[in-house]
């Protein structure tokens, strides 16, 4: 009787309980930015992990921060669960985010530049050059920068030039007149992206040291003055405008999406000013110019202690060959059934295959279509792409099909953020190779990872099925963890056969025996699953819920939630990025936990176990628990029916909740507190590796 004052409080409008969804997301940064603080993280990994966070706040500007600015712009005083105005979350967001910033640079000046110096690994500041070194700096400017620079004075016949998002620009403080004896005062000079951000010293200068470099923003401002022959240079300053980013387009009037789309991806470069970043040092009437020319406020003002993008130190990482300073390498093993057969078809035959990678390899995917396209049995393939990246050998089978007389037929998403370009491409040339192309369903995103193989055999046609968490991304499987599952059950390849007819044809919304999807099944199923965890812990049998997502955000999922922790139900919630859900609430959440990790690899995969008074059911998907993933995208959320299969995720799942070395746990207050390591440090990535190795591999 007691638990029913506590359930009536439990309401989705109550703003109390839940976390808002942009400052969660710059926690989330913080937790990447502390690995690039973590010492026992190789040097060079620590490097790659600060470039990660700047691209990541990078791309939250674009999107988040330009989506709450245009509300406020509308006048908008919509709240959504948490209750904040846009206003209001604008103001936290920058009071986060320059203390964030901060720590970048910090950490960046004052503990990597040193210790990649005393790798002998160096990043030369002007003052510090040789003179060797400024000699040879000098003639790489005049020979290799110099002719593609144009420096833009600015006056009344010289407008203040047009600004690409992201790009390097200077602000050049000027004294004098020109040719024509106009006198100059402001200059800006654009660094073209075709320039090296950042360049390497040849072997000769570098001395004693494996590598030495110089900033491209270090040269052109030592060597300004090579730019303005007669004018004295008072100032030159770096600075960088962030743009809104997010590509409008009307699904109901548009007639061609891939048209349409190319024409949005030109306006990209140049949307509205959403933040500026300058050098710490530009002096306070070129900042507030700046801002006035691009329409903006002290609340969008970032000042930086280095070079304006630290994504470009990526090419450090990528240039020095010191194996010692970066994650030993791995070779990824493979599921035993597929040491056993020869044939792949014959291996999913035996039984269906689960693939945790990148611990395991990504190869057998790529083989499995390849495969395929070659095999004279096979009639039609079937695939849905997000992203594949350019050099897909994944493609590169579905391609040689369409050319060796197959069925082939492609479901590509446009619209996914970032990779709309190459989507367009890769369009094009699935389309010359005669597959039939597909831009999935207007006004859904497909998510969805599915292959469909359809096979004539003796016994008749035969689908094999993959399905997957992540996206057929050679590249991102490396870096990403993510399940995938071959199976030729019937009623799963019978059920992802209805889902392709869906998104190719117009057909109503299929009754699928075992696969749940959005928008028509996926978010009842999952209320009903926690509703079904709750009647059991009412009836006093053990009830548990774990669910591994990259994000929780679903108002109605999360109530449902604080139901079931309020009704006894065991919840224990792996979310690697935003969480809006307040864990810990005495009376509300108490029974809930949850943790984020960040390590090596980035946690990708969608599993969700429900104990069902025993018959445990456990789910691989490719949807978090967000709005946009129950009712504006294509998603597929597959049974895993194969008992040791279930049991080796759960395993899994309880592996990650041992993790004491990566581990973050989310208090109530939205702050998260790392785990501590104790005497057995636990990471979960780590033994997951040693383990597949020593069970899988040939």
């Amino acid at each position: 009787m007691g638990l029913v004052p506590i359930m009536d409080t439990i309401t989705i409008n109550n703003p109390d309980h839940f976390i808002n969804r942009e400052l969660s997301l710059l926690k989330f940064n913080r937790r990447v930015l502390e690995q690039a603080q973590d010492e026992r993280n190789p040097l060079l990994e620590r490097l790659k992990f600060l470039c990660i966070a700047s691209t990541n706040l990078d791309e939250f500007f674009e999107i988040r921060v330009a989506g709450l600015k245009q509300r406020v712009e509308l006048g908008s005083t919509q709240t959504r669960s948490d209750g904040l105005l846009p206003q209001e979350i604008l103001s936290a967001i920058h009071d986060q985010a320059q203390i964030l910033v901060g720590e970048q640079y910090r950490l960046l000046n004052d503990d990597l530049i040193p210790g990649l110096s005393q790798q002998r690994i160096s990043i030369l500041k002007r003052e510090n050059w040789t003179q060797d070194q400024s000699d040879w700096l000098r003639c790489y400017f005049n020979d290799e920068v110099l002719p593609v620079l144009s420096p833009l004075g600015l006056d009344p016949a010289r407008p203040f030039p047009r600004i690409i998002n992201k790009s390097l620009n200077f602000i050049v403080q000027l004294k004098g007149k020109d040719a024509f004896g106009r006198r100059s005062n402001l200059a800006i000079v654009q660094a073209p992206r075709s320039l090296p951000r950042l360049i390497r010293l040849p072997s000769e200068i570098a001395g004693d040291n494996d590598a030495e470099f110089v900033f491209l923003s270090s040269m052109i401002h030592a060597f300004a003055a090579e730019l303005f022959s007669g004018i004295k240079v008072l100032g030159c300053y770096q600075f960088r405008v962030t743009r809104n980013s997010d590509l409008f387009i009307d699904d109901e009037e548009i007639e061609d999406l891939a048209r349409a789309l190319e024409g949005e991806l030109a306006s990209r470069r140049y949307g509205a000013a959403v933040r500026l970043e300058v050098a710490h040092d530009c002096p306070g009437e070129l900042k507030q110019f700046l801002l006035d020319h691009f329409a903006l406020g002290e609340i969008d003002l970032y000042e930086v202690n280095g070079p304006v993008n630290l994504n470009r130190l990526l090419a450090v990482y990528e240039l020095v060959d010191r194996p010692d300073l970066k994650y030993p390498g791995f070779a990824p093993g493979l599921p035993q059934p597929m040491v056993n057969y020869a044939d792949i078809f014959a291996a999913i035959r035996a039984g269906d295959l689960l693939m945790h990678h990148p611990y395991q390899s990504f190869a057998p995917v790529a083989d499995f279509v390849h495969r395929a396209a070659s095999d004279n049995k096979v009639l039609a393939i079937k695939q849905t792409l997000y992203r594949t990246g350019p050099d897909s050998p994944v493609v590169d089978g579905l391609v040689a099909a369409a050319q060796n007389g197959k069925e082939v037929t492609v479901i590509i998403e446009l619209r996914a953020r970032f990779d709309e370009a190459a989507n367009i491409a890769l369009a094009s040339r699935l389309q010359e190779s005669g597959a039939h192309v597909m831009y999935g369903v207007v006004g859904y995103k497909t998510h969805a990872k599915l292959i469909l193989v359809v096979r004539r055999e003796s016994t008749g046609l035969r689908r094999y099925v993959h399905v997957g968490t992540g996206n057929y991304h050679p590249h991102t499987t490396r870096l990403y963890t993510d399940y995938g599952m071959f199976t030729c059950d019937p009623d799963i390849g019978n059920d992802v056969h209805e889902l392709f007819l869906q998104l190719t044809s117009l057909t109503k919304a299929p009754k699928l025996k075992k696969i749940l999807s959005s928008p028509f099944t996926l978010h009842k199923a999952i209320i009903e699953k926690i509703e079904r965890e709750i009647a059991h812990a009412a009836n006093g049998k053990p009830a548990r819920i774990m669910a591994k997502i990259n994000a929780l955000i679903e108002p109605e999922i999360i109530s449902m939630l604080y139901k079931a922790s309020c009704a006894g139900v065991k919840i224990d919630l792996i979310v690697r990025g935003i969480c809006c859900l307040r864990p810990g609430i005495a009376g509300l959440s108490d029974n809930i936990r949850v943790r984020s990790l960040v390590g090596r690899f980035l946690e990708h995969s969608r599993i969700h176990y429900f104990h069902n008074g025993g018959s445990e059911e456990v789910f691989i998907s490719s949807a978090d628990w967000m709005d946009r993933n129950f009712f504006r995208r294509v998603e597929v959320c597959c049974p895993i029916t194969d008992k040791k299969h279930r049991k080796r995720i759960v395993h899994d799942l309880k592996q990650c909740l041992a993790d004491n070395g990566n581990a973050w746990l989310l208090s109530a207050d939205g702050s998260y507190m790392r785990t501590e390591t104790g005497e057995k440090p636990v990471v979960a990535q780590s033994v997951l590796l040693k383990n597949m190795a020593e069970t899988v591999s040939s």
